[in-house]
């Protein structure tokens, strides 16, 4: 096995047309959980009408193969830190509320890098990067603010989960009445509406729609009256109060006098859940799943791309031109781009996946990346290179797909056979990721005694081996 490679290196972004605190953009980010990559008209969505943020896409660009994690929680600390999660031992499904780890505190993230210069920092909704030690939250990881929710997932009208109400502004918790996406929605407009114009401001807005429980407000579900399935109606009725939402938003800044030096970013986390295989559907007694990945195969949590493909837009009036970029990009591209137009400087020893994709975005410019990581765990991973994507699968029996998304983007043939020398170089390249890997933490906090050695590329035993985390135990109780 090849020795692990060392990075050191040193990342600085010369301030230039933003340099000074005047002509720093205000960035609003507003990230989707679990949205169907047709789930919204600017990708072809029928049944669901999105017209706040297709008016984004329509003014802005949208990307037609920005690429996410498979799941939840990878995504958002891929945008935070502009690092693979294999790096620092998220790869591996999400934090569910009974387990004890989070976003190692030794990570860097974007909100600190914008705060540096000059940044009032706010994140609110679902944070997902853990909630059993305060020093995973978002007021310890950079952010000035936060409202919303630590754990994955709550009811959208109580906030509990298994019977404890996990909702707080700054640490107080709370006990509040009212539609998770409204309430998440009323507070950023009242932040925009109070902000100063002597300091620009970073939003990170992340929604839990369209997530699971699925829940929306009646006027919302009557809209979709038409769709014969309940989930199907249910999740169209939660992407309408979601686009409201972005509609909102955008009049805030209107009237604020902001929105021409405001950029304003849409994406989903992975995609929808679509079609799973038959197992899980059996699990969910045959029920149909609620989202749309058309064209492209698979469900969140696949490496297909179906669950790695996000909806997605960015939009700067004046700056952006309207458009499309087919590039493909990563959200660990979001870190070095932003912090590079905020005139920031991220200074580390620990290697920067993402790239500064702003020439991509406003001159048309070719990808930088010579390769894009889908994911490296356990048991499989993907890589993608160009128009050819390799998934390998290590459970028996193994396997091994190629496929040329140029040609078959939707992933129906796969042509290892016919094109094995690309699959040994991609087998390669997916190698040398893996071997920079840390252990997953989900798998440590599942079974402690299992820690796999990617230097000697072995399974140990040994469940104290240290991990970088806080040592304080939950302070929320299990809820599995």
């Amino acid at each position: 096995m090849k020795q692990l490679f060392i990075f050191v290196a040193f990342f600085l972004f010369v301030p230039g047309v933003f340099a000074d605190s005047q002509s720093k953009p205000n960035i609003v980010m507003i990230l989707a959980d679990d949205l169907g990559f047709a789930d919204v008209g600017f990708n072809g969505s029928k049944d669901i009408k999105t017209p706040n943020i297709d008016s984004l896409a329509a003014s802005g660009v949208r990307f037609t193969s920005f690429y996410a994690q498979p799941m939840c929680t990878p995504t958002r600390a891929a945008f935070l830190t502009g690092r693979y999660p294999i790096r620092y031992g998220l790869q591996s499904f999400v934090i569910t509320p009974g387990q004890h780890y989070g976003l190692p505190v030794d990570e860097r993230t974007i909100a600190q890098a914008l705060k540096e210069v000059g940044y009032k920092t706010y994140a609110l909704g679902k944070w997902h990067l853990g909630h059993s030690d305060k020093a995973y939250w978002p007021q310890n990881r950079g952010f000035d603010y936060f409202y919303g929710s630590t754990i994955g997932n709550v009811d959208y009208f109580t906030k509990e989960r298994a019977g404890v109400i996990d909702w707080q502004r700054n640490g107080k918790q709370l006990k509040e009445e009212g539609y998770f996406t409204d309430l998440i929605t009323k507070d950023v407009v009242r932040i925009i509406e109070q902000s100063s114009d002597n300091q620009p401001f970073f939003i990170y807005m992340a929604h839990l729609a369209v997530h699971s429980p699925y829940q929306a407000p009646q006027n919302y579900i009557d809209q979709y009256q038409h769709i014969p399935d309940e989930h199907r109606r249910i999740y169209a009725a939660m992407t309408a109060a979601m686009d409201d939402s972005v509609g909102e938003v955008v009049a805030a800044l209107d009237r604020k006098g902001l929105r021409d030096n405001t950029l304003v970013l849409f994406l989903s986390d992975n995609g929808g859940i679509a079609e799973f295989d038959a197992t899980l559907a059996k699990a969910r007694g045959e029920k149909p799943s609620p989202a749309n990945n058309s064209p492209f195969r698979g469900s969140k949590a696949s490496l297909y791309e179906g669950a790695v493909r996000s909806a997605s837009a960015i939009n700067w009036p004046g700056r952006i031109k309207p458009g499309v970029v087919s590039e493909s990009v990563h959200v660990v591209d979001l870190l070095p781009t932003l912090v590079g137009l905020a005139g920031g400087e991220i200074q580390t020893d620990k290697p920067i996946d993402g790239k500064d994709i702003w020439p991509v975005i406003t001159q048309g410019k070719v990808s930088p990346h010579q390769n894009i990581l889908i994911n490296a765990e356990l048991h499989r991973g993907a890589v993608l290179q160009g128009k050819w994507k390799l998934i390998k699968y290590a459970t028996l029996p193994s396997s091994v797909e190629l496929y040329d998304l140029a040609d078959d983007p939707a992933e129906k043939n796969n042509v290892a056979e016919q094109h094995s020398e690309k699959v040994q170089e991609l087998e390669m390249i997916l190698n040398e990721y893996a071997e920079q890997a840390t252990g997953s933490l989900y798998l440590k906090e599942y079974m402690p005694f299992i820690i796999y050695d990617t230097k000697n590329a072995q399974m140990v035993y040994d469940g104290d081996e240290d991990s970088g985390q806080p040592d304080e135990k939950p302070n929320l109780p299990n809820q599995d």
